[in-house]
């Protein structure tokens, strides 16, 4: 096999932060906040969400946009005719507003664990609709610093 050339290692090297930095670009395609609130307002059916209930850790700013930790759990029992059914996470800044969808069976508990893609600081919202039909609701604001990937 013949020797990789430093070129082509440093090509190779930099393609995550290329990547990084073409896929968050300040003239990629975001989505507004008004497209947030129609893709909240698909997933609730018409249900009016209320406050409490789901609590969303995320840090109040982020190094790096591409990897932004959070959870997200919900105070609800999770009984066979009572429990969590799902949890969304939508983030109007990016590309794509509904970040993440997790289904949940009445069993274990109503918690979700990750990482996140911003692209560039905004408030993320959590929703969890519930077998009875209710919907809860909280958002957090996330700064993502110029130093991460985004801004």
């Amino acid at each position: 096999m013949p020797p990789v050339s430093l070129q082509r290692r440093a090509l190779v090297l930099g393609l995550p932060v290329a990547g990084c930095a073409l896929a968050l670009a300040p003239g990629a395609a975001m989505a507004s906040r008004a497209e947030a609130d129609e893709a909240a307002a698909r997933l609730l059916g018409g249900v009016r969400p209320q406050a409490g209930k789901v609590h969303l850790k995320l840090p109040e700013i982020a190094d790096n946009g591409a990897t932004v930790p959070f959870t997200v759990s919900v105070d609800h029992p999770m009984a066979p005719n009572n429990y969590v059914r799902e949890i969304h996470i939508l983030a109007h800044d990016n590309p794509a507003p509904q970040v993440a969808s997790f289904h949940f069976t009445p069993t274990g508990k109503a918690e979700v664990s990750g990482r996140l893609r911003l692209a560039r600081s905004q408030e993320v919202r959590a929703i969890a609709l519930l077998s009875d039909g209710s919907a809860w609701e909280t958002r957090r604001e996330v700064k993502v610093t110029v130093g991460g990937c985004g801004g």
